[in-house]
């Protein structure tokens, strides 16, 4: 293999700017631990701790055990007791698809340490893996209150909502990312996209289409190429003008705004066409979903 071929150092430098860039390259991990690395070890000094918890992480995911536990071993003779290490066995229950066992050492960790962060991610990993989604929102919920800044804890929160079919909190969910984050035009895309699948909602079901239409077209202004959001944008629109309790002049700006993002759409294809279907066959299929006036 090509890693027979490196010296240990520039291994070590490999792993060592994977760990700071905080990716995994696992398979690329084992094969440099397994052919080059593991010989040397008595060479890396404190640093060798970090390297096994890396190649720990690198075997289960590629489902090594034969390299992932003789590095668990030494961790654990070095640290017993670490919080580290026994997140590291709880993973190692994952990868046999023990998973209660895996959730009850997690419990332990957050037990002994409430903002062990990691500990609780891994528990709503494990919870949805199994498809125990409303166990899963629970842990995640009782996260939140203690990160509640953590972007991407709200975006699994908004997911595991959408499988359950609550759009309000779904929704109620990228509110808090909008706020946090005013600038991303993928969140006020996803944003409008849910409250698009609110348009039957007897309850609110135009208020939800104009809520829709707003953001698809603010998404639209912070990113032009944004095609989802421009044909989010046009499809909003039709769904407004079905309404029968739109006025004269709200119509006319609601088929404009259509039109407009119609032909935004079309000529984005058209800079791009492929051999299936080009910009104008793109136009004339858009134009069969009417926007024409409705008595």
């Amino acid at each position: 293999m090509a890693t027979l071929d490196l010296e240990w150092e520039d291994v070590r430098e490999q792993l060592r700017t994977w760990r700071e860039d905080n990716t995994r390259h696992s398979e690329e991990v084992v094969d440099m631990w397994e052919y080059c690395l593991k010989h040397y070890k008595h060479k890396l000094g404190d640093e060798r701790w970090m390297v096994e918890e890396q190649v720990v992480v690198a075997g289960l995911d590629c489902y090594r055990l034969d390299v992932a536990e003789p590095s668990l071993v030494a961790l654990n003779e070095q640290f017993p007791g670490s919080l580290r290490v026994r997140k590291l066995k709880a993973m190692r229950l994952e990868a046999l698809e023990r998973f209660d066992e895996a959730v009850d050492v997690y419990d332990s960790i957050i037990r002994q340490d409430e903002t062990n962060s990691t500990a609780r991610k891994r528990k709503v990993a494990v919870l949805r893996g199994q498809g125990r989604y409303a166990d899963a929102i629970k842990e995640l919920t009782e996260y939140l209150k203690i990160f509640m800044s953590d972007s991407e804890a709200w975006q699994e929160l908004c997911d595991l909502y959408l499988k359950e079919g609550d759009y309000s909190k779904a929704a109620f969910c990228m509110e808090e990312l909008i706020l946090t984050n005013p600038h991303n035009h993928l969140f006020y895309t996803r944003y409008a996209e849910i409250k698009y699948t609110q348009r039957r909602d007897p309850r609110g079901g135009l208020d939800n289409m104009e809520v829709a239409r707003s953001y698809f077209c603010q998404a639209a202004k912070l990113n032009p190429n944004n095609v989802r959001a421009l044909y989010g944008l046009f499809m909003s629109c039709t769904q407004v003008l079905s309404s029968s309790k739109l006025s004269a002049q709200k119509k006319k700006e609601t088929q404009q705004l259509a039109t407009w993002a119609l032909k935004e759409v079309s000529n984005r294809y058209s800079k791009c066409r492929s051999n299936a279907m080009d910009g104008s066959k793109i136009l004339e299929t858009f134009k069969s979903l009417s926007i024409t006036d409705k008595a």
